[in-house]
Parts: C-alpha cells; sequence; structure tokens
C-alpha cells in the first residue's frame, strides 16, 4: 500500500499522517514519536491530527499484537526498573515521601549491589483539579507553581540520596505525547467512548466513586454534614457532564486472570486479596476525561479540545515515558519495562492494581512484575496529610538527624503491612541502641584496641591457622554469619527491605553479646595465648565486614565509613563478598577508627530530645 508523492498532502499533519495510513507508524515508532512532538508542539489548536481512521483495523490489530511483545532477545537485555508513584506537587513533601523515596532507593541499590544494571525512575504528578486550584490560590500561574514545587520534590531526592536514574514530570513534552499517543491507541481499539456521566466526584482524590463507596459524615468543628469517601474520608460532590470512558468493566475476567497466573503481584498479600476482591465483585467504566471549563490545567483530549484527559490516567503513563514508550520493534524492554517493581503507598492502590493494568493490558503491553504497597507513617497517630497540616518536614528531620540515620529509621521502623508512628524520641532511641551502643560500638571494640589486631587475625584465618573460638557459642556465630547473606536476599526478594534490616541488626546485636562472653581482653590479660582468641577476633571482623556490605544500600555514607575502617577494598565491597570466609585482604584500616566517643563511626547526637 505505497502513496505516490503526489498524493501526500502538503499540510503541516502530512508526515504523520502518511506514516499511518501505510501502516508504518508502530513499525517505526520512535521516528513517529519525533514527527508527533514536532506536530504537537507547532500545530494551532484548531488542527487535529489525531484521527480515528488513521488505521485500517487488520492493520492496527497485528502490528499492535507485534510492536508490544516481548521476545526473549528482548528480554535477555532488560535492567531492573523501579519506581516510586510521581508525587502530587499541590503542596510541599512531607517525611512519608521520603519514606517511599527510601525504599524504593534500598531496593534499586540492593540490585546494584548484586552487579545488576538497575533504573530507578521518580518525578512529580503536576496536573489535574487540586493543583489548577492550588496555584489559584496562590495566584499563580500553574506551570510557575509546578515547577517551583517540583524542584522541592527534586532537591528532596537529592538530599535523601535517591540514585535516581530519571526525574519525570507529566508537564514535560515527551510525557505528553506519550498519553496523547496511548489515548488514541485506546481508542483505535474501541476501548474508550462519550458517554454522559453522573456520579459522586472527589476533587480531592481527582476520582468518581460509585454510590455504594460513599457515605455521610459530620464536621465536629463546624457542625455541617457532607458526604465523603469511605475510603478517604475526603469529600465529594454531585456532578453531572459529557466526557469519554474507559471500557474498563471489560477487563474484570483479564485481570482476574493475572492476579491468579501472578499471584505475588500485589504485596503484601493482605492488599492483594483486597484487590482481587475489588475486581470479583464487578467493574464500572472508568470516566479519563473531564471538560475543560471546568479543568484547564492537563493534557489535551488529542481528538477533542473541549476535554481534558483524566489526572490518574494521564500519570500512570509516566513509567512507560521513561521506559521509552511508545517503542521500536525489539526495544520494548531495553529501558526496563515491565517494571519489576513499582512502590506505592497503600492509599493508591486502586489505581495502580487495577486501572492500571487494565489500561496496559488494552494495549497488549505487559504490566509490571510487581507492586510493593506500603503502610503509612502516622503522627499523633494520625496519618499525615498534607492538607490537615499534620506533617513532618523531612527537610528538617534529615538536617537535624542526618540522612543515613533517617533513612535507617524509616527503613527500620516503616511499616509495610501496618502504620508506624514517627516521633523524634524514637529516632534518638534507635540511634543509641542499633548504631551507637550496636553497630558503632562493635566497630570500636574490634578495631580500636591494641591487644590484637585484625589482619593477623584474617590472615590466620586464611591460612587455616585459627586457634580458639571452637566453642558452642563460637558455632551458633558461625552458622549465623553463613546463613545472614541468603536471609536478607531472601528478605529483599519478598520485597521487605525492613524484615532484611532488623535481620541485619540483630546479628550486630548477637555479635556484641557473643564478644561480651567470649571476652578475648580477659583471656589476654590472663595470660592466656594470643592465637587462642584470634577466633573471637576474626568471627567478629567478619561480621562487620559483612554487615557493612549489606547495608550499603540503606546508609551508603555510612556503609562506607564502616568499610573503610575495617580496610575493605572497595572491588570486594559486592553481595558476592558479603559470605563468611570471602575476602581475605581486610584489616588494616584506611582511614583512623579514632579513639573517643566523639570521634567514632556514630558519635553522640547532639542532641537533647
Amino acid at each position: 500500500m505505497r502513496m505516490d508523492a503526489a498524493d501526500v498532502s502538503a499540510s503541516k499533519t502530512a508526515p504523520i499522517l502518511n506514516f499511518v495510513k501505510t501502516c508504518k507508524l508502530l513499525e517505526e515508532a520512535m521516528r513517529a514519536r519525533r514527527l508527533i512532538s514536532s506536530i504537537l508542539h507547532g500545530r494551532s489548536r484548531n488542527i487535529v491530527p489525531w484521527t480515528s481512521d488513521w488505521m485500517c483495523k487488520s492493520c492496527r490489530t497485528t502490528t499492535v499484537a507485534r510492536i508490544y511483545s516481548t521476545g526473549s532477545s528482548a528480554l535477555s537485555k532488560k535492567p531492573y526498573y523501579i519506581t516510586t508513584p510521581i508525587f502530587y506537587v499541590n503542596a510541599a513533601p512531607h517525611v512519608g515521601h521520603l519514606y517511599t523515596m527510601v525504599l524504593t532507593d534500598i531496593l534499586k541499590r540492593w540490585h546494584v549491589l548484586k552487579g545488576e544494571k538497575a533504573i530507578l525512575c521518580t518525578g512529580t504528578d503536576e496536573h489535574g483539579m487540586k493543583i489548577q486550584q492550588a496555584a489559584a490560590k496562590a495566584n499563580t500561574p500553574p506551570q510557575v507553581f509546578c515547577d517551583q514545587t517540583a524542584e522541592t520534590f527534586k532537591r528532596l531526592a537529592k538530599q535523601a540520596g535517591l540514585a535516581n536514574d530519571y526525574f519525570v514530570r507529566t508537564t514535560d513534552q515527551d510525557h505528553k505525547d506519550a498519553v496523547q499517543y496511548f489515548w488514541f491507541m485506546l481508542k483505535e481499539r474501541e476501548y474508550i467512548y462519550e458517554s454522559k456521566h453522573e456520579g459522586w466526584y472527589c476533587v480531592s482524590d481527582e476520582t468518581f466513586y460509585p454510590e455504594s463507596a460513599i457515605e455521610k459524615r459530620l464536621d465536629p468543628s463546624t457542625g455541617r454534614t457532607f458526604m465523603a469517601s469511605q475510603e478517604t474520608g475526603k469529600e465529594v460532590e454531585w456532578t453531572s457532564e459529557r466526557n469519554y470512558h474507559f471500557r474498563l468493566s471489560a477487563f474484570k475476567d483479564r485481570l482476574l486472570e493475572f492476579y491468579q497466573a501472578n499471584p505475588d503481584f500485589v504485596v503484601p498479600a493482605t492488599r492483594m486479596k483486597d484487590v482481587v476482591k475489588q475486581v470479583s465483585e464487578g467493574l464500572q467504566d472508568l470516566s479519563v476525561s473531564r471538560p475543560v471549563e471546568r479543568l484547564s490545567w492537563g493534557i489535551r483530549v488529542p481528538d477533542d479540545e473541549t476535554q481534558t484527559i483524566y489526572v490518574w490516567l494521564d500519570a500512570l503513563i509516566n513509567y512507560v515515558t521513561k521506559a521509552g514508550y511508545p517503542w521500536a520493534p525489539g526495544t520494548e524492554s531495553e529501558l526496563g519495562w515491565p517494571a519489576d517493581v513499582q512502590v506505592v503507598g497503600k492509599d493508591i492502590v486502586r489505581f495502580h492494581c487495577i486501572y492500571w493494568p487494565a489500561f496496559l493490558m488494552a494495549l497488549d503491553i505487559p504490566p509490571p512484575k510487581q507492586i510493593l504497597t506500603h503502610a503509612h507513617w502516622t503522627l499523633g497517630r494520625e496519618k499525615m496529610s498534607k492538607s490537615t497540616g499534620n506533617v513532618v518536614n523531612p527537610f528538617f528531620a534529615i538536617e537535624r538527624f542526618g540522612v543515613d540515620v533517617m533513612r535507617f529509621y524509616l527503613a527500620y521502623n516503616g511499616g509495610i503491612a501496618d502504620d508506624a508512628d514517627y516521633d523524634n524520641s524514637y529516632i534518638v532511641q534507635n540511634y543509641k541502641t542499633c548504631l551507637g551502643g550496636g553497630l558503632g560500638n562493635l566497630v570500636s571494640r574490634i578495631m580500636r584496641p591494641k591487644l590484637w589486631n585484625v589482619r593477623d587475625a584474617v590472615k590466620s584465618a586464611h591460612a587455616g591457622d585459627l586457634w580458639g573460638g571452637s566453642d558452642l557459642s563460637t558455632g551458633q556465630h558461625v552458622r549465623r554469619l553463613k546463613e545472614l547473606r541468603d536471609k536478607v536476599d531472601s528478605h529483599m526478594t519478598n520485597l521487605n527491605p525492613v524484615l532484611a534490616l532488623q535481620h541485619i541488626i540483630n546479628v550486630v546485636f548477637l555479635t556484641n553479646k557473643y564478644l561480651t562472653l567470649a571476652e578475648p581482653w580477659k583471656k589476654l590479660e590472663l595470660g592466656e595465648e594470643y592465637k587462642n582468641v584470634e577466633g573471637t577476633i576474626y568471627y567478629c571482623a567478619e561480621s562487620i565486614r559483612i554487615t557493612g556490605i549489606l547495608l550499603q544500600p540503606y546508609m551508603p555514607v555510612k556503609a562506607a565509613e564502616l568499610l573503610d575502617m575495617m580496610g575493605v577494598e572497595e572491588s570486594k565491597r559486592t553481595f558476592e563478598y558479603a559470605d563468611l570466609g570471602k575476602d581475605e585482604t581486610y584489616g588494616t584500616p584506611l582511614i583512623p577508627v579514632g579513639s573517643g566517643k566523639w570521634d567514632s563511626l556514630f558519635p553522640p547526637l547532639p542532641i537533647t530530645t
């Protein structure tokens, strides 16, 4: 089906129409994407290049099936891909956002530790009614408002030590192009239709709720009654309008089949059960646009300038935007899709675990492999909320305690299944017990005494000349060290970095106890031969070395300092070396180990709480 040059229109839409009419749009997707971008950037509002008669049905079906299949050759090149949710910029971030970032970063760094190529994507959600209203309230143009708040989230990611590869903004042009292209493909496959919509709409949640999901509530401060979402408690209002709908109801069976084939799709299992229950009870078609007179701040429907694309359809597509969507044949997985893990808070499970896979299934794009849904941080046992001001400023917390201490606290005490309550006194207690009195104390006890030499103990161990340490407690400790790496890896594989960290720190506690019971200093003072205490010193040093390697995803700066104190070479700080007896070269400090509490690995906090 070749077109003569004379048949090609001279209009500005001709290049892209030519691609479509010759059925080559998808086969040369990257070229099409560039053309789409140039047309979208330069077209007048009256020109509509996105039309439903672009491609014949048979070509569309066969070509789309081919472009979205993932062959083994593509999968073999796929990097580990992990995402945070994109954070809504209607207000400044709080410590709950920091927790999501930290969890995601830990999982990314863990895979890097294991020698894998890994990609982390984070960013900001910048469209929708709430932002339109917040910008108006601030008397600031929406784009300027978004620019300012997006920079705040970027700064938080940097201060949190986030090793992100991308920071996506939904106001980026490549994202806008991807959204409009995604919309066009949904409409081409007849999953989008226009209809009148009536229902209860929540501006705060940016979503419609069915009658069964709302209830009457009383505002105790004013005595006013209002209708609210049962799920979030936010006020809803009755709305009637014409807009576009996505045929979500058509995906009930496909979603249930997908969940059955992937029982660990949602973590933890309790939320997987909730998702299955919601879908089993039936799905209603989803309103996916808003009239532009009500919502102007967003991405326009490609072939209807009177409608703005629903913020959640817009936002979710960010995950494939930075994975290179739309893809050229054979490149679908080169930038990581399907995502290995997407980390989200429990309040946005429905969007990510029902809507998102349905959108993807509609275009034969594979859904993410797993979605980790974590619990919330509370303050005074109440959920942190930007709208109520019941929040903890993450910048103040990092400045006060240090980034690695905050990362440790959030990971050690944070909730996956159940909420956790935030309190500064808990941070101080964690620091004293786990870091200063636990790990830092152990490093000082092993590396500072002049009664023994860690390097000599390591040499003796690898020369097969290790004496002492043959008692029952040593045998138990050796077994713990042999099991540590695999147990931590198992928790990470199950997407529970909280349990993994608790297991690491438990070994630190047990090592301190082991050292106290062995009393090598006392044995030497009583005249016992040096070779009889080398076993104890070596196994304690191995505890520090192995835990130091495993702690790198959690506390990158402090873990590096610890490994420097132990004299561990840079090339021997990987997952492979986090095993008993794996490194025979360490023991001579690369940096001073200090002599007092103020120059230790974890000096006393310069605060009182």
